[in-house]
């Protein structure tokens, strides 16, 4: 269950605030990744007790929750490309906003995202489907989705890939393809967006 399933009245003049809580959530995420996101360092940096993030939130998946769809919401370049761009545009913008905060990947792995900001770019992203065609844009979005998480994720180690050997005597077509290869995480994602769009 998400945060958005079960939000808390305001029942205190002096309740913390979600949206100051979501903004010192993602910082903690963005410094330290999810074990720097405790409670009680959220409440830390808002400068409150921990029991009163509780007046306002049911458990710390609440604020992984927040996080993650604030981190979105506060990404200029991909609301822009929410707001006019191709697929293309909106794909790699997403895969550049996941790779800028590694962390949102752990977390779309382990919580379906139902945030606002999260449900504005899925809407998108059926939309534009539905403009080129595809006879499934749900399960279209949740492909194209999962590739470019997926993509994201493994990004930091692209450069390691690319340097790690491979034994030509057991995949020789495999380690003849991979010594030319040079392009970036970038590029391998507009690839596959190319390939799964035009199919």
């Amino acid at each position: 269950m998400s945060y958005w399933d079960h939000q808390r009245p305001v029942r205190r003049a002096r309740a913390v605030d979600v949206a100051q809580a979501a903004h010192a959530a993602a910082q903690l995420l963005d410094e330290g990744g999810l074990r720097a996101l405790t409670v009680r360092a959220v409440a830390q940096r808002l400068e409150v007790a921990p029991a009163s993030l509780y007046s306002r939130l049911s458990s710390s998946e609440d604020l992984v929750d927040l996080a993650l769809d604030h981190a979105l919401g506060q990404d200029a370049e991909l609301q822009a490309a929410r707001g006019e761009a191709t697929l293309h545009a909106l794909m790699l913008e997403y895969f550049r906003h996941l790779v800028r905060h590694p962390w949102a990947c752990q977390v779309i792995a382990m919580r379906a995202p139902r945030g606002p900001n999260y449900l504005q770019l899925s809407e998108r992203m059926c939309v534009l489907l539905i403009e080129l065609g595809s006879p499934d844009p749900l399960g279209d979005a949740y492909a194209l989705s999962n590739f470019v998480i997926g993509s994201a994720t493994t990004a930091p180690i692209a450069g390691h890939e690319r340097e790690a050997p491979v034994d030509a005597r057991l995949a020789p077509q495999y380690s003849a393809l991979h010594a030319a290869r040079q392009e970036g995480p970038e590029a391998v994602l507009v690839a596959g967006l190319e390939a799964l769009v035009s199919t």
